[in-house]
């Protein structure tokens, strides 16, 4: 489970002025039975943070039981499909092709005669970009695991070729999914990006403490 990985993580995170928001991590058998409800294991990484990390808080959703079944917690987390975390995330997902044929076609004042017509083409425009940019056949395989504000989101790909992979969301500004990628251009793993997260609270911690 990568336990080095994560080896004082846990405290650090605790030392953060809002370090007490860290949930216990969880015991084998909770994460056993988290992986037997949603029918897939989880990324190696994600698993390690959940057994010696904790199950979330201080920058990341909480998962937890309620009811007898387990939930991710958070602004947004209602957007991951929980009985369908065993499909493969589609890469390039389901309507790529006439989105980007739609952003091409984004509506212009410019091009209409006045502001009457342009908001009805803007309307009929909306009309159909906005349901397919936010199917939910674009994000099977995967769990909203962080809020950034202003309905921006970040993902945990679970199943198919991205697995274990960091995807942002930016929909809520108009543009589509896609991969994180870390300061090197490379995707960004679970385990980059929260300890990217990390670092930066640290950072930030300081500077408030140098002002103090």
């Amino acid at each position: 489970m990568n336990a080095r990985i994560w080896a004082g993580v846990r405290e650090r995170v605790r030392a953060l002025p809002y370090g007490d928001s860290l949930a216990e991590p969880l015991t084998a058998e909770e994460l056993g039975e988290l992986e037997a409800q949603i029918g897939v294991a989880l990324p190696d990484e994600y698993r390690g943070f959940l057994r010696h990390v904790g199950a979330g808080g201080a920058g990341i959703f909480l998962v937890r039981r309620v009811d007898g079944s387990w939930l991710w917690e958070g602004d947004g987390a209602a957007l991951t499909e929980l009985s369908r975390l065993a499909e493969p995330f589609p890469r390039t997902g389901p309507h790529a092709e006439r989105l980007a044929a739609l952003v091409e076609a984004w509506p212009e004042e410019s091009d209409h005669a006045d502001g009457e017509a342009y908001e009805a083409a803007y309307d009929a425009w909306a009309e159909e970009w906005e349901p397919l940019l936010w199917s939910a056949d674009r994000t099977p395989g995967a769990v909203v695991i962080a809020h950034l504000g202003c309905a921006l989101r970040e993902w945990l790909i679970v199943s198919g070729p991205e697995r274990g992979r960091i995807w942002s969301d930016d929909r809520a500004d108009g543009v589509d999914l896609a991969p994180l990628l870390d300061d090197k251009g490379e995707p960004a793993t679970f385990a980059r990006w929260y300890l990217d997260w990390l670092e930066q609270a640290e950072h930030e911690a300081s500077l408030r403490g140098d002002d103090a």
